[in-house]
C-alpha cells in the first residue's frame, strides 16, 4: 500500500469508530452495514472527506446506509478519560495493515471489526485498547485474549 492508501485506511477506520460511538453500535454493525463495496467507496472518497468534519461524513453514512441506533454504549459509565476515535482508528488501521494479505485489506478490516477483539478494544472499562499491538494481533489470530 502507498502512504496515501494507508492514510485513507486510517481515516476510514476512524470514521467507523466515530460512527459506532455516535450510533451506539458495535463496530461490526457499521462495517457490515457498509459492506465491502461501501468500504471501498469510503476509501476512494477519503481524500475529499478529509476536508469535511467526521460528524458530517458520519451523518451521511448513517443516512445512506440506514445504520440504526443501537445500545452498545461503551463510553457512558467510564470513570477515566477514554482514547479518541482517531486513536482507536489508528490502532485498527495498524492491525489491518499487519494482518491482511496484500490486496485483501478490506476483507481483513471487516474480519477485525466483526471479531471478538473489536468488542474487547471497545470496552473502555478495561485497558485492552492500551495493550501492545502485537498482543492484540496475536489474540485476534488465536480467537481469544491471550494470557
Amino acid at each position: 500500500m502507498t502512504d496515501k492508501e494507508k492514510n485513507n485506511l486510517f481515516y476510514v477506520c476512524a470514521l467507523v469508530e466515530y460512527t459506532a460511538r455516535k450510533t451506539k453500535n458495535k463496530r461490526g454493525v457499521i462495517v457490515e452495514s457498509l459492506g465491502e463495496e461501501g468500504i471501498r467507496r469510503q476509501l476512494c472518497t477519503a481524500d475529499v472527506n478529509h476536508c469535511l468534519s467526521f460528524e458530517q461524513v458520519s451523518d451521511e453514512l448513517i443516512e445512506d446506509y440506514q445504520i440504526p441506533q443501537g445500545n452498545f454504549d461503551t463510553i457512558i459509565n467510564c470513570r477515566y478519560k477514554i482514547p479518541g476515535f482517531q486513536d482507536i482508528g489508528r490502532l485498527y488501521s495498524y492491525m489491518v495493515l499487519d494482518c491482511a494479505r496484500p490486496g485483501e485489506e478490506i476483507k481483513e478490516m471487516i474480519k477485525i471489526f466483526t471479531s471478538f477483539i473489536s468488542d474487547e478494544i471497545s470496552n473502555f472499562k478495561t485497558g485492552v485498547y492500551y495493550e501492545n499491538l502485537s498482543y492484540l494481533e496475536c489474540s485476534y489470530k488465536e480467537g481469544y485474549l491471550l494470557d
